[in-house]
């Protein structure tokens, strides 16, 4: 049976394009007739009667004077503001997407024909890539908003990330292991594909002590940073902005997701894609996603190193 990675992996990114469009049409759609569909004029109505005089105030009933009328709450729309983001966003989710699906898709294609060769080269190549992917999408807002205020840095309620942080790695890890006892992994190896993500399989077969060093740096620091701010601090909210908050978190997850090229891995990415979406949305700042996601790969980069190293007993992790 052929390996079926890269045409989920491109399935998946181009659901990920129609859910994006699909929801911004609505709610262009709903918009323009909600709002600017014109109407036509009414007859003028004939003129009222003149009405008779108010009685004076009652002075001996101060408290039943009248009360300003209550306003309907605004509909939910979270904790992440969009009201910066512009028409030419359409424009920077379209360049990150097409990096991510043409660097996925060019990775898994070329890995089909060669093994995948680890090399420093190649691993500062690929972190000075997840750094200058940041830095474009800072650059694509940083002129609109500071830093500080768009991805919420000054998060008052920080030391909650002691709680927040540990507690997601565990429902994440309760997700898979819920998945291996499920038999997803078995019913993955059974189409030919891999249970073991090739980052972790070489994180746990490389012996050249620079290239543990640059894995777990990339993993460790690296990811949760630039990952963050593509996906969770631009892709998101941008999307959020024309599409609504749960087709964009949908959208920026499955990008996630596929992003990374394995197909073992893109349902429990996609679950945490999500996670780190709501975790954004609820604290309002980009400190949770981070400190999650630092969490989560380095209790797998130790968990692989206690298991070489310390011959401590790990099931494969995607």
């Amino acid at each position: 049976m052929p390996d079926p990675t890269e045409l989920v992996l491109t399935t998946c990114f181009i659901a990920a394009l129609g859910i994006f469009v699909a929801a911004a049409l609505i709610r262009q759609f709903l918009g323009k007739n909600l709002f600017s569909t014109p109407q036509t004029p009414l007859p003028p109505l004939p003129p009222l009667p003149p009405l008779p005089p108010l009685p004076p105030p009652c002075e001996t009933a101060p408290d039943a004077a009248a009360k300003p009328t209550a306003t309907p709450p605004p509909l939910p729309s979270g904790r992440i503001p969009t009201s910066f983001y512009q028409p030419f966003d359409v424009l920077g989710i379209g360049l990150v997407y097409l990096i991510f699906f043409g660097l996925v898709i060019g990775t898994v294609s070329a890995s089909d024909d060669k093994e995948l060769v680890l090399s420093p080269a190649n691993l500062i190549t690929s972190i000075a890539f997840q750094f200058i992917i940041a830095g474009i999408v800072t650059m694509l807002v940083i002129r609109r908003i500071s830093p500080t205020e768009w991805l919420g840095l000054r998060w008052k309620s920080w030391p909650w990330v002691f709680i927040i942080a540990p507690t997601a790695v565990f429902v994440m890890w309760a997700f898979f292991g819920t998945l291996q006892f499920s038999g997803y992994m078995r019913w993955i190896e059974s189409l030919g594909v891999e249970s073991v993500q090739e980052t972790v399989k070489l994180l746990q077969t490389a012996t050249d002590p620079l290239i543990l060093g640059l894995m777990a740096f990339a993993a460790i620091i690296a990811a949760p940073i630039c990952e963050e701010i593509v996906f969770r601090g631009y892709l998101y909210p941008a999307a959020k902005k024309f599409a609504g908050m749960g087709a964009a978190a949908v959208f920026s997850a499955l990008i996630f997701a596929a992003a990374h090229g394995s197909l073992s891995a893109l349902l429990p990415l996609f679950v945490f894609g999500l996670v780190l979406v709501f975790l954004f949305e609820k604290t309002g700042s980009l400190w949770a996603p981070i400190a999650v996601h630092f969490c989560f790969n380095g209790a797998t980069v130790a968990v692989q190193m206690a298991a070489r190293f310390l011959d401590f007993p790990a099931s494969p992790m995607p």
